[in-house]
């Protein structure tokens, strides 16, 4: 993956942190979550960069990337570096403001869009029983390659691979059961795989104005449907490669976790740097087959 320059990601995140920050803080003490906010030495805009980046980038653990890259190359661009246990007590703190700051960089609804999931595992199946990290959390879920045990990141984007929603339940939750609430600003038609048919869904959905379509089972009676739906039902595989770069680009699934926050951490900055991706997997629709497609009141 190509690293998105240091200065326009720290410059984003930077203005981002200008307005959201003073309104934080404020809450958290008004809330009395806190009495008085520390001041670090490191500010929430280097440490939210540092993070993002790291998942920008091709280094296969985090301790590698802060001492040998950052500290090496990027001391100059963070002067007040602290060391790499500080740093990683500090991921914490970044969890909301990454959180909010994922939102803004969602994309916008074209009336065409995929649902997917895909597994997160924390843990090797024969470790489960010895795992502790999750273990209230964590639950055992089963797709198309086997049993695993850890959670499910539940995806929808648009044609153009841009993300319009996200979440992550354990991974024994039925796929089904987050759309309505996913696709609630959503327009036109969602393709999704077998594991989504359902009457209900699909009414609740359509109540919504969003026509959801999935290919038929063995078992089921054949369907007419138009010829543009059957193509876009066959350019599905787009949200396979978004969640493929995620897990092997933005390096959101690995096992090495020792704790739940860090873990949220580790997803919200896989996805930020997808974000950040200049080119992301896309169907190239041209406009003649954009009048193609019905709109769905």
């Amino acid at each position: 993956m190509t690293y998105p320059p240091v200065t326009s990601l720290f410059c984003e995140i930077d203005d981002f942190c200008i307005e959201f920050e003073p309104k934080y803080n404020q809450n958290v003490i008004a809330l009395g979550i806190k009495k008085r906010i520390k001041e670090s030495t490191m500010s929430l805009s280097e440490i939210m960069t540092i993070i993002v980046l790291f998942h920008c980038s091709n280094y296969r653990t985090f301790k590698m990337f802060y001492t040998g890259f950052i500290w090496d190359y990027h001391s100059e661009a963070f002067p007040n570096l602290v060391s790499y246990n500080r740093f990683i007590e500090l991921k914490a703190s970044a969890l909301i403001p990454l959180c909010c700051y994922l939102n803004l960089k969602k994309g916008k609804a074209t009336g065409i869009s995929f649902v997917d999931s895909t597994s997160i595992r924390v843990c090797n199946n024969r470790r489960i029983h010895s795992h502790k990290v999750f273990k209230k959390l964590a639950k055992r879920g089963k797709n198309s390659i086997g049993w695993f045990y850890g959670f499910k990141l539940h995806l929808i984007i648009n044609d153009q691979g841009e993300l319009l929603a996200f979440k992550l339940t354990p991974g024994n939750v039925d796929d089904r059961k987050p759309v309505p609430e996913m696709a609630a600003d959503l327009f036109g038609k969602l393709f999704g795989d077998k594991g989504y048919i359902s009457q209900e869904l699909f009414d609740k959905l359509l109540n919504n104005g969003v026509q959801l379509i999935t290919k038929i089972r063995k078992d089921m009676k054949n369907i007419l449907m138009p010829v543009v739906d059957k193509i876009l039902l066959r350019k599905r595989a787009l949200i396979e490669t978004v969640n493929d770069q995620l897990k092997n680009i933005s390096q959101i699934e690995h096992t090495r976790h020792r704790s739940v926050i860090n873990f949220m951490v580790n997803i919200v900055a896989g996805l930020i740097a997808y974000t950040w991706q200049p080119k992301k997997p896309s169907l190239n629709l041209s406009p003649v087959f954009d009048d193609l497609l019905p709109i769905v009141a």
